[in-house]
């Protein structure tokens, strides 16, 4: 467990430094970012050996974060337009680990492709769950809606609507703890592994949300939402890429 007083990444808007070409691209679409405090304590075990929850001023979050992938595509082959483009709602948490790099932790992936699902299960040993899901957009309203169909739980579901509102100008640093994530933490074959992403700045909105009916959160082993999230965002969207770890000396990737 990395020490309380250890360096740790300044959260940043941008990304750092880009190591080496990109594997995997995609693009991240119409997303709703909805987040909830917790007490780390709660959340600590469910993370990653080598990691702890990321907090600002004592609190970590619980983020449940509605979009559309759009075209996933492979070692700068072009991106593809039916599988690699779907709804995707994910559960996620907020960590760092023991070379002070930042990043999410994946406690559920829903998406509506079945290929992505088993390829990023068998391949990454990411949780993704395939559901039948839709996203809507009328003029300022989005609408997400996803219903698990398998592994399960059965009966989990999701329902998400968001009136979009203005352009967030300065962002605060609150904004820019839960948005700017330049990373992830997994565990593959055994051991935690950090894989680095990079994208523009986000832009985003302020967002209203006008309806919240789901039970992802707690079907993700968390605990349950305590009333209404403490930071509701919108994003049109940025296109992503993502590299291998960085090397230590002696070319051996950082796990």
């Amino acid at each position: 467990m990395p020490p309380p007083d250890m360096f740790l990444e300044p959260v940043s808007a941008d990304p750092p430094p880009a190591a080496g070409r990109a594997f995997l691209t995609q693009s991240w679409l119409d997303l709703a970012f909805l987040h909830w405090a917790v007490d780390p304590g709660a959340v600590a075990g469910l993370l990653p050996a080598g990691t702890r929850p990321d907090t600002l001023d004592g609190v970590t979050y619980v983020g449940l974060v509605a979009f559309r992938m759009h075209r996933v595509g492979w070692f700068g082959l072009p991106g593809v337009p039916y599988l690699g483009s779907f709804p995707e709602t994910n559960v996620r948490l907020y960590s760092v680990d023991a070379h002070g790099r930042r990043g999410v932790v994946f406690r559920s992936l829903d998406a509506s492709r079945l290929i992505p699902v088993a390829v990023g299960r068998a391949a990454f040993r990411l949780p993704y769950v395939w559901s039948r899901m839709e996203v809507r957009r009328k003029d300022d309203t989005v609408t997400y809606t996803s219903r698990r169909r398998w592994p399960g739980p059965a009966g989990a579901h999701s329902r998400i609507a968001i009136r979009i509102g203005e352009p967030v100008e300065d962002p605060s640093g609150l904004e820019h703890f839960l948005t700017a994530r330049w990373g992830m933490h997994n565990v593959f074959l055994g051991r935690s592994r950090y894989l680095p992403n990079a994208h523009p700045r986000w832009p985003l909105h302020r967002a209203e949300l006008l309806h919240c009916d789901e039970n992802l959160v707690t079907a993700a082993g968390l605990p349950a939402p305590a009333g209404d999230p403490v930071s509701v965002l919108y994003s049109p969207g940025v296109p992503v890429r993502f590299t291998r770890p960085p090397r230590r000396p002696g070319g051996v990737p950082t796990p």
